[in-house]
Formats: structure tokens, sequence, C-alpha cells
């Protein structure tokens, strides 16, 4: 093939018409709900007033209140919507039933008929005009604003940790003021009717009866409507693959694997550099695992960690804006590795400079994390008032604005990387190929990263929430979905376990299974965040769609390691990546379990509406988070470690202790703590309510006490056992490195020689 000639695509293009089409039309239709997300978003007035005209609260004071809020890291200690974290109030749900609780004894209590149909009717009815801007409030509602004023003022003014945060966390009685006033405003949104609809702007969440909130039609009919398209849509893909053998897991049984020794396979110097990542990855994972099991120990006990008074210091949010921001640093960070150390892989070659250029990733990389995670603990303990700096506040995207900038900068900075690295054998090859798909999936991950930045804590929430999750489902669970797709199906290709066929024919298929449901799939989040019925509709009826996927890849998985086996028994030389390809595995199974069980369990908007912000959505975000990216950005680490550390340094021991002691620690985890705990907890809400089932009261009972200290051997196991032989193993990649050498040619670098198998007569 002439240097001008490019080599044609490998597949029927009907793979990339399909792809294609499952993309547009899912965007398609994320734009229309953008479009009504917008238009249809729970009003904000400009004044809120009581019957005689006086203002109460303005526009302003509801978005400085919302500010206020983020600022503080009450999101990562409660939630709003449902959204947030698991050990404070929804505090959506807290105002509506305290102030409905104000109202009652303000119309003649408790044991008045009178008392409870004037409250429903006080707080269903829709009081806003358009026109003007003008909310009104009744004079129960006056005295209940002021009642609930008072409580948060003595809640947040705490001169003690015993409710988890700081020591008078919000003081200032205007800052009380205009919390209250945001507080206020998504209680009223949670209560009362949507213009021309029998359901509040929040789809009658949350269940609270004694104003009249009740599980919709819509959350039954589409739940019911979810199971349909789960069963059917499992059975027609199941015969599609009985039929057509989609996948086609067959050809390299006639061929022989011969497997070279890791010291034989020549390294560049940029991926010698990339041990530094890793070693990077695995302190951050160790300081991230045990920041969780501080914040489980909130939970088992929110008085004391063992003697010390941890709040002063650390209080529960710093704790666990912390947990989660780490959660994302080390797993992109062992992406970022993957694709430096595979890019020469691909390409043949390395150009000069890829050494420094990777250095200089890792660097801003680290001031990146380091900047954002003092802002955060600035932000929350008051140093800071500043969102640029600070902390914004959004669980997931905490990091200060500044920050969230740079790190998308830095992930744009990742993908000059890969292309320069790449761009030889990109010009020799059809955009539809691997290299070019290596690449396209390396430039989604900042693009959809960066959407992010849409989320603004000075704009409306509904409308902000919205852009989060296109960043927390979006960018996680489809384009880094597809960006490790490539990465696995590249790294068998080049082993010469997967014909490239085979493994292009895969990445395609990922992207029209995973796309199909999880575009659209991302609204199952917003059932109840001030989005119209609509979304409800499509998130649950997408978001059923994701289980399938994962159902039939799980199935595949089994073909493909058996197809494994009977190749690594077969080849002449030793297979150097078990316990890689057996962290890969792991991922199939957490997969099936945590991303599809777990999460199609919590996705049915009947579920959800008594569910949301408990322990079963903790249950679902551990099992898919840690067992399917945090399992597999171990499993790519061995992968590449294991050509950097010499032959007589590797500890296959380390490693096998690392495999056996995260998974079981997470079941252990799942099993005996967080889905419990969940069940338990559904089941409460349910029977008494919704808003008792999320007081620290019933968090702290003694029975969910004994489950939370159960978690602890669990957790004991995953840290010591876990991430510390990674650690080694990572320390080891540094200490040993060795010489590499510049690749400015094309070389045959591929790991393993296939020989065709010649029959015996």
């Amino acid at each position: 093939m002439s240097a001008l000639e490019k080599r044609p695509l490998m597949i029927s293009r009907g793979w990339i018409q399909a792809a294609g089409i499952v993309l547009m039309i899912g965007f398609l239709i994320m734009g229309v709900l953008t479009y009504y997300t917008y238009n249809d978003e729970p009003p904000i007035p400009q004044n809120v007033k009581n019957t005689h005209g006086a203002v109460l609260f303005t526009r302003g004071d509801i978005m400085t209140g919302q500010q206020i809020f983020l600022g503080n890291g009450l999101m990562e200690y409660g939630s709003i919507f449902g959204h947030g974290a698991y050990l404070g109030p929804d505090f959506t749900t807290e105002y509506l039933h305290r102030a409905a609780l104000s109202s009652i004894d303000f119309y003649g209590g408790q044991n008045s008929d009178t008392a409870r149909s004037h409250t429903i009717k006080d707080f269903k009815s829709n009081q806003y005009d358009e026109s003007t801007g003008t909310l009104v409030y009744t004079d129960a509602q006056v005295q209940a604003l002021k009642d609930c004023r008072s409580y948060y003022a003595t809640f947040f003014g705490e001169p003690t940790t015993k409710f988890g945060l700081r020591p008078s966390a919000i003081r200032d009685p205007e800052e009380i003021r205009k919390l209250t006033a945001f507080f206020s405003w998504t209680a009223w949104a949670a209560s009362t009717a949507r213009p021309r609809h029998p359901y509040s702007y929040t789809n009658n969440w949350p269940p609270e009866p004694l104003v009249d909130n009740h599980a919709t039609a819509d959350s039954i009919v589409w739940s019911v409507l979810s199971f349909v398209v789960l069963l059917g849509g499992t059975g027609l893909l199941l015969a599609a693959f009985g039929r057509w053998n989609l996948m086609g897991w067959h050809g390299r049984e006639q061929q022989t694997m011969s497997f070279r020794a890791p010291d034989e396979v020549q390294l560049t110097p940029a991926q010698r550099a990339c041990a530094w990542f890793f070693f990077v990855m695995a302190a951050l994972f160790v300081i991230q695992t045990l920041l969780g099991a501080a914040t489980e120990h909130y939970r088992a006990d929110l008085q004391t960690f063992f003697g010390i008074d941890l709040g002063r210091v650390l209080p529960f949010n710093v704790v666990r804006t912390w947990h989660l921001q780490l959660s994302i640093f080390w797993v992109s960070t062992s992406y970022l590795a993957s694709g430096i150390f595979l890019a020469p892989m691909i390409a043949g070659r390395e150009p000069q400079g890829q050494k420094l250029l990777a250095y200089g990733l890792l660097g801003a990389l680290v001031v990146v994390v380091v900047g954002s995670l003092l802002g955060e603990f600035a932000g929350i303990q008051g140093l800071v008032r500043n969102a640029w700096f600070g902390n914004q506040g959004f669980e997931y995207l905490d990091l200060g604005r500044i920050w969230q900038i740079l790190l998308t900068v830095g992930l744009s900075f990742w993908v000059v990387i890969l292309y320069r690295g790449l761009r030889g054998r990109l010009s020799a090859e059809h955009a539809g190929n691997m290299p070019w798909l290596f690449f396209f999936s390396a430039l989604s991950i900042p693009a959809f990263y960066g959407i992010g930045l849409l989320a603004n804590p000075g704009e409306h929430f509904t409308t902000t929430d919205f852009w989060r999750f296109w960043v927390v489902h979006l960018w996680v669970e489809d384009f880094l979905e597809l960006f490790t797709t490539v990465l696995v199906a590249y790294i068998f290709v080049l082993l010469g376990v997967v014909d490239e066929r085979i493994g292009l024919r895969m990445i395609y298929l990922d992207v029209v299974l995973y796309s199909a449901g999880g575009i659209v799939g991302t609204m199952h989040h917003v059932y109840f965040s001030g989005e119209p019925a609509m979304h409800m509709a499509l998130g649950a009826f997408f978001s059923a769609g994701e289980v399938i996927p994962l159902t039939i890849l799980t199935l595949e998985a089994w073909s493909f390691l058996q197809l494994g086996t009977v190749q690594s028994a077969g080849s002449r030389t030793p297979f150097p990546h078990y316990w890689a390809v057996m962290f890969l595995a792991a991922v199939g199974f957490w997969n099936f379990l945590g991303a599809g069980v777990f999460g199609f369990l919590i996705n049915l908007p009947i579920v959800s509406y008594y569910e949301i912000g408990t322990a079963l959505t903790a249950n679902h975000a551990h099992a898919s988070m840690m067992g399917v990216y945090g399992m597999l950005s171990i499993g790519l680490a061995l992968f590449c470690l294991r050509y950097v550390i010499p032959q007589k340094y590797w500890s296959d021991r380390a490693a096998r202790i690392s495999f056996w002691s995260l998974n079981l620690g997470l079941a252990w985890m799942v099993f005996a703590t967080l889905f419990p705990l969940g069940i338990l907890q559904l089941y409460h809400s349910i029977s008494v309510s919704y808003y008792d089932a999320r007081t620290l009261n019933y968090i702290g009972s003694r029975a969910n006490s004994v489950l939370e200290w159960l978690r602890m051997p669990g957790d004991i196991v995953f840290i010591l056992g876990g991430t510390l032989p990674m650690l080694y193993l990572s320390f080891l990649g540094i200490r040993h490195m060795g010489k590499s050498s510049t690749m400015e040619e094309p070389k045959d670098i591929l790991f393993t020689d296939v020989v065709a198998q010649v029959e015996e007569r």
C-alpha cells in the first residue's frame, strides 16, 4: 500500500450508518428535552408577598439562597429535589413537611379535618401570577415560613458537630433568611399544581400526604412500560444474537498464540512516563478509600470518630466532597495514562517530545487535583466565598469553576498528545476504522465533560441539574463506556486474541446498544427535579433499554473468556496478563449487577418516587462506579505496568491479593450494608413516610447502626488488601521503569505472534 493510499473500511458501512442513526436520534430527542427544560421549569417569582402585599422575599433572595446552599457544601450533606448526599435531610421534603405541620396548627390543629383540607388547598393552589412575576403566600404559609426560618437558624447555628456539619455552619441571620427562601421555593414547586395539570412541578414528589402529594399515573404507567421494554428488548436481542452471531468470536481457535515476554516489548519514553501516572492514580485511590471509610463512619456514629471530634476538622460534607471528586480523578488518571501508553502501539511510532508533554499533563493534573480539593475545603469551611476558586457545590461537580475549566483544558491537551502520536496512522486509515475510533472516543471525553460548565450555581436549579447529569450520566455511562470499549478492544487486537474486524464490530455494537438507551436514559435522573412529565416518560422508557446490552454483553463475555482460555492453553508462551484480564472479567460482572440490576431497580419511576436519595442509590453508585470504572482502571494499570516493570520485579501475588480483596470487599460493602440498608429505608419510606426515612433519627437508629458497623470488615479488606498492593505495584513501576527507546519510525511492536495451526494427519 502506497503512502497516499488509505486502508479501506474493514467492516460493512451498515455499522457506521446504524451508529450514526442512533446517535442522531438520541441527541435530537435530547435537544427537544432541552427546549422543554428551559420552557417548563418551575418559575422563580420576582417577588413573594403576603396577602397584604408586603414582600417576604425576592427572586434575588432565592438565587442567593441557592448559592449559599451550594457554597456551604450542603448538597454533599443533604439534598434538594432528592439529589445530593444521604446523611442530612432532603431540604425540599423537610421544609414541605414542617411547613404543612405549621399550617395545620395555624388552622386549628392536627385533629381538625378542616385544618388539613385548608392546608392542602393552600399548598396545591397555584397563586403565581405570570404577568407580574408575583407569588402570594397565605397567612398560614407566612407563619410556616417564619417557623422554618427559626428552625434552620437553630439547626445551622448549632455550635457543636452533632449534625455532622462544622460548628455554627451558618450564623448570619440574613443568610439564613435567604437559604430558607430557597428551601421554601423548592417546597412550593414540589406541592403546587403545574398549570393545566393535576400534579406539581415535580410530578408530585416528594410523597407527602399532608399536602396530598401521591404517585402520579405517569410514574405507575411508565414503570410498567419499562418492564415491557426490558423483557421485550432482551428477547429480541437474544434472538438476533442467536440467529446472526453478531459478535462472532470465532476463527482464532484455529491459530496458535505466541505471547511475547513483557521484557521483550519495546517501550517509548512516554510509555515509561505513564508509570508516574499510575503511581498518582494509586495514591489518590488509597486516599479516596480512606475518605470513604470516614463518610461511612459518620453514618455508623455521627458523634465521634473513635473518640475524635472529626467534624471540627473534616465535617461530613468535606469528606464526602473529596471522596466523590477523588473517585473521578483517580479513574481519569488511569484512562489518561492508558491512552498515552496505547497510542505508540497503535501508530507504531512515537514522535519526539511526547515524554515531556506527558509529564506536563501529569503536573497540570496534580495542580488541578490539589487546587480543587483545597478550594472545596476553603469554600465549605467559609474561608472562600467564591465559586470560581472555592466550591461550586454541585454533587460530582463540586470543584471550583476555574479548576473545572482547567481540567477540561487538560483533557483537551491529552487529546492533542494522542493526535500528535497517532497522526501518521490516522492519515493512512479510513475514518471508520479502529485508529480513528480511538481518537474520536478520546475527543468525546473533554467535549462532554466540558458540557458540565453549563451547570452554573447562579442559574435555575432545574436547568443546572439537567446539565449536571449530562456529565454524571452521559459522560460516564456512554462516552467513557465508548472509550473503555475501544481501549479494551484494541488491547485484545494487539495481543492477537481478537481479530481486528471483530474488535471493530464490537465497538460499533457498543455504540448502537449503549447509546440507544444511554443518551435519552439520562433523563431517569431528573424525574422530580422540576421537569415536565415528558422527561419521566422518555427517561423511564429508554433507561430500561440500558439494561439490555449489559445482559447481552455479559453473556457474550463468557464466550469471549472461553475463547481466551482455549487460546492461552494452546499458546507456546505464558500469557502475561492474567490478572489484568481477571479485572476486566470483574467489570462484566459488576456492570451487569451494579449498573444493570441495581440501576434498573431504582430507575423505575414508581420505585424512585419513594427511594431517591436513600441507601439504594448509594448501593447502585458504589457497585457501578467502583465495580465498573474502578475495576477497569486497575485492570488497565496492571496491563501497562506489566510491561514497565521488569519480570524479575513483577509480583503476581500482589495483583492476586488486590483483585480478590477489592472484589470481596466491594461485595461485602454491597450485600452486608448498602443493599439491606436500602431495602429497609425504602420500606420505611413507603410504610411511614419519605420525610421520616431521611431524618437523622431514622438513619442513626439502632438497627441501621448495626448494619453500618457490619461494613467495617469489608472496608478493611478493601483498603488494606485491595488498594495497598496496587500502590506497591505502581511504586515498582517508577522504581524500575528502566530505559526506553525513541520510536520515530514505524516498527512492529505487536505483543503477540499469531501462527496458523497445521492440521495433523
